[in-house]
């Protein structure tokens, strides 16, 4: 440990870690804070992956709070961290795949990917709220 002055001049022992890791470590020194920090990952992480996973069907950042949650959650938890860390190498993978392809073949992954969002988002609107876009076009058109 390095020892450092504080504002009034005196000599103090600074942690080993500075920042989150180091206040993450310092609630993890005593029994209930490791308790406390275990609950407080596991709520707030199966929130953002429930929520997430919500969120995937319809155009946005579902995916993106799933991999949040499952971050928050391996700050705890070995298998979430496990989990993780299989995503990460399969998005890898995917996107190192994808970067190979002649550009015909991404731009058609491209537009199969907007076809597939548009048809989730009208199957969304016509089964939720009863708003059916198909029909709604076609009114306009004629």
């Amino acid at each position: 440990m390095a020892v450092t002055e504080d504002r009034h001049g005196g000599a103090t022992k600074a942690s080993r870690r500075d920042g989150l890791k180091g206040r993450l470590d310092g609630v993890r020194a005593t029994r209930t804070g490791r308790l406390t920090l275990k609950i407080g990952a596991g709520v707030l992480g199966a929130a953002l992956v429930i929520g997430g996973l919500l969120l995937v069907p319809l155009p946005g950042p579902g995916w993106l709070i799933v991999f949040a949650g499952l971050a928050v959650l391996a700050t705890e938890f070995t298998w979430a961290h496990r989990l993780l860390e299989f995503a990460k190498k399969t998005v890898s993978a995917w996107t190192a795949w994808l970067m190979r392809q002649p550009w015909p073949l991404r731009i058609l992954i491209g537009a199969l990917t907007l076809a597939l969002a548009a048809v989730i988002v009208w199957f969304m609107l016509k089964h939720t709220i009863g708003v059916d876009l198909v029909q709604v076009a076609r009114d306009l058109l004629t």
